[in-house]
């Protein structure tokens, strides 16, 4: 009959496989270890109009949103870039003054936000969700109103 060798039981391996992506996987942080989050709300608005209006690449703004955003951003930059080749228009530098930014925080480390924008034609809201992570901001949800 065999016998276990002394000392600590080996874990299996599926066990610390899962260990292992918890500990690489994006960590929470908290509000009090993050940054205030309304200049980096302005300057993701900022620069979600101009990959809307085409003067900037969506890859600018990837290490600013989480994968699903990211995703989503890159498929709306390209309906609006198809319209504005179907319709003729060259893209152009936009101009917009951000009126104001109302936050709201439903959890520690999370900021539903909505940034009101007043462009030459008329005004919009960026509806986001940032979520504190790896020690910094991510948008999570975006919403161009």
């Amino acid at each position: 009959m065999a016998t276990m060798p002394a000392g600590p039981a080996r874990a299996p391996h599926a066990f610390r496989s899962t260990q292992l992506a918890e500990f690489f996987a994006p960590q929470r942080t908290p509000s009090t270890a993050l940054p205030v989050p309304e200049p980096f709300l302005r300057n993701l608005t900022v620069g979600v109009l101009e990959v809307f209006a085409g003067v900037r690449e969506v890859d600018q703004l990837a290490r600013w949103l989480t994968e699903d955003a990211y995703r989503k951003l890159v498929a709306r930059a390209n309906l609006a870039a198809r319209a504005r080749s179907a319709r003729g228009v060259a893209a152009r530098r936009p101009v917009h003054t951000i009126l104001s930014v109302h936050e709201s925080s439903p959890a520690d480390g999370i900021i539903e936000a909505v940034v009101v924008v007043r462009g030459p034609a008329r005004t919009r809201a960026l509806a986001v969700r940032i979520e504190g992570m790896d020690g910094r901001w991510r948008a999570t949800s975006l919403a161009l109103l």
